[in-house]
């Protein structure tokens, strides 16, 4: 009996200094694409919703046109860091009134969540092969562009309102300098960027809680107005202090208060170090609940049989 024999073709060796280069590469643009994409869905699904571009603008432009010039005689506001003089109450409710329109949007983004979720389009995000981390951080910063698009159109309608930024010129190589006012728009976009991953991070972790589309009319009214009236959007600290101290105190115990705070001194180029550590920590702890409620195995989501479950 003949043996047959086969002939096999060795393949050429092939060293990890030639594959890993390529393949981190390859990983690195699949991570970039990713987030790209989820990132400009974001914002293309902002741009096709014209009305909520509108609605976000009307509500702290009606609070900064009318109620601010109602009680401009009412509520001065001494001199208190990180003014130098004594302001009108319209220049000192503008950061508030940014502050809005990141929790709101914040809120929206919640929504939204909500909505893919029961239409099944969450699944296909979280099904994907890359880890579960990143999806959600990507969806959040994709929300916190649009908020910050949102808040720069807000303050360019403030500046003609003759509401300017406070922050001194920021000097540039070569004898160049970025002038006033400018140059807060500049130093206020660190503190816009942190304040909507804060905020976002908040909306992501509660979008986990909401079951139904149904119930996040109700969850807004129990979260978005207690947090923006019990803070230091509308009033300075030391009035509350000086009317409640009840009220104060739950202030100080306030997230959005930093988040405030950290805008109002990075509108006038200066940094409130404690407002950017509270904002600082607050993100961290939400998102870890975010992407922890989110887990299949061990969130709230793979509790109730959500979306990715058994991915």
């Amino acid at each position: 009996m003949s043996r047959s024999t086969t002939s096999t073709v060795a393949a050429p060796a092939v060293s990890a200094a030639d594959v890993g280069p390529t393949s981190d590469h390859m990983r690195l643009a699949g991570y970039w694409a990713c987030f790209r994409g989820i990132v400009w869905r974001e914002v293309l699904r902002f741009l096709h919703q014209r009305e909520r571009f509108l609605s976000a603008l009307v509500r702290p432009l009606v609070w900064l046109f009318i109620f601010a010039a109602g009680f401009r005689q009412v509520l001065g506001v001494s001199i208190i860091p990180p003014y130098q003089s004594y302001v009108l109450y319209e220049t000192f409710v503008t950061p508030g009134l940014v502050g809005m329109i990141l929790l709101f949007n914040a809120m929206q983004s919640s929504l939204s969540m909500v909505y893919d979720r029961e239409t099944g389009a969450m699944r296909t995000l979280l099904v994907s092969p890359f880890p579960r981390s990143f999806l959600l951080t990507s969806k959040i910063i994709g929300g916190v562009a649009v908020a910050m698009l949102q808040a720069y159109v807000f303050l360019a309608v403030a500046y003609y309102w003759e509401i300017e930024p406070g922050a001194p010129p920021i000097p540039l190589p070569f004898g160049f300098a970025i002038p006033h006012p400018f140059a807060g728009y500049i130093t206020v976009a660190p503190a816009l960027f942190l304040s909507g991953l804060m905020l976002g991070a908040l909306a992501l972790f509660m979008s986990s809680v909401i079951r139904q589309l149904e119930n996040f009319a109700g969850v807004m009214n129990f979260v978005i107005f207690p947090m923006f009236f019990a803070s230091s959007a509308l009033y300075p600290l030391w009035r509350i202090k000086e009317s409640s101290p009840l009220l104060y105190e739950i202030c100080r115990l306030n997230p959005f208060t930093y988040v405030v705070e950290l805008i109002r001194f990075g509108y006038h180029g200066q940094v409130d170090w404690v407002s950017l550590a509270v904002v600082l920590g607050c993100t961290v702890l939400f998102l870890g609940a975010a992407i922890y409620a989110y887990n299949p195995s061990k969130g709230l989501i793979g509790r109730r049989g959500g979306p990715g479950a058994g991915a």
